[in-house]
């Protein structure tokens, strides 16, 4: 399936989620939720004491929302066991009818997890455990007979899966091993350093994961590539919409619609999930221009062809 024929995904992330910034993130996802939005993505920094549990802030948003499929953009995940991440996110999805995506992260930030009591895992393992989480997660969801199961990090003996789906599984894979990861089992892949489509590590990176989808019997098409996009939205064209080092800086209402919609059409995007860090405007404005004037627009032009 080419990215221009699939539904073709628009979100928001909150760029804080501070403790004090509770009250506008649960505001956030509402305007996001009553807009039309389709995705609503948190942080993961559990090493934070300043900041909210990610996991706790998803159940809360998914219980204020209606439409908005939420997901932790990326988990954290030697600080969550598999096993648990499973109920967790099946129980996410039985109770929001399904509106929850599961983005999964080898695990960033070592030296401040570690202090958490987790175990450091070398880069290799902290791979291999990725790989190993998503089997785990997949076999505890979706019914069935009790799992056994031996792995490098995690041992199974008859545990009852839930018999709710596994959620589709979206990595924030960066480096080759843990891109071919993505491409032998994810859903879809959240680009490393909010990196965009003209990106050098996107037109290396992605080549990675078709490579791994294809030696593994499957269509690299199915593997959706949803970007983390930061820009400002101004009320006037900027000479340039790309920054000194040709990154997306941001643009007017006319300039987004354009290059959103050559990233689909040229580039197979699969979605965007608008962060408004470099826009000096009140959030409340950004993420109300990006929902109503850029998102729709969009939209429309796909439909288009």
């Amino acid at each position: 399936m080419s990215a221009s024929a699939r539904t073709v995904r628009f979100g928001f992330g909150p760029w804080s989620t501070g403790v004090g910034d509770s009250a506008d993130v649960l505001r956030y996802a509402v305007q996001a939720d009553r807009a039309g939005l389709d995705l609503f993505t948190l942080s993961d920094h559990p090493h934070v004491g300043g900041r909210l549990d990610a996991y706790a802030v998803l159940g809360v948003v998914l219980g204020s929302t209606s439409h908005l499929t939420a997901a932790v953009n990326v988990t954290n995940l030697p600080s969550r066991p598999a096993p648990m991440l499973a109920r967790s996110i099946t129980s996410l999805s039985a109770l929001s009818g399904g509106r929850v995506a599961l983005g999964l992260g080898a695990g960033g930030s070592a030296d401040d997890i570690v202090r958490l009591g987790v175990p450091r895992l070398t880069p290799g393992q902290a791979v291999r455990a990725l790989e190993e989480a998503v089997t785990v997660i997949r076999k505890l969801s979706g019914g069935g007979a009790p799992v056994t199961f031996e792995g490098e990090f995690t041992t199974l003996h008859r545990a009852e899966p839930s018999p709710v789906p596994a959620p589709p599984v979206w990595t924030g894979s960066v480096g080759p091993k843990s891109l071919a990861v993505t491409g032998r089992v994810a859903d879809g892949w959240f680009p490393g350093h909010a990196s965009d489509w003209a990106s050098e590590l996107y037109r290396e990176s992605r080549p990675r994961i078709d490579e791994a989808a294809a030696a593994a019997g499957r269509d690299p098409a199915d593997i959706e590539t949803i970007f983390n996009l930061p820009g400002r939205i101004t009320d006037h064209p900027l000479p340039r919409t790309r920054d000194e080092d040709g990154r997306w800086a941001g643009g007017s209402v006319t300039q987004w619609v354009e290059e959103l919609t050559s990233a689909v059409l040229e580039h197979g995007a699969g979605g965007f999930v608008f962060f408004d860090f470099a826009d000096p405007a009140p959030t409340d404005v950004s993420l109300g221009r990006w929902a109503t004037e850029i998102v729709p627009a969009v939209r429309e032009a796909l439909a288009k062809g």
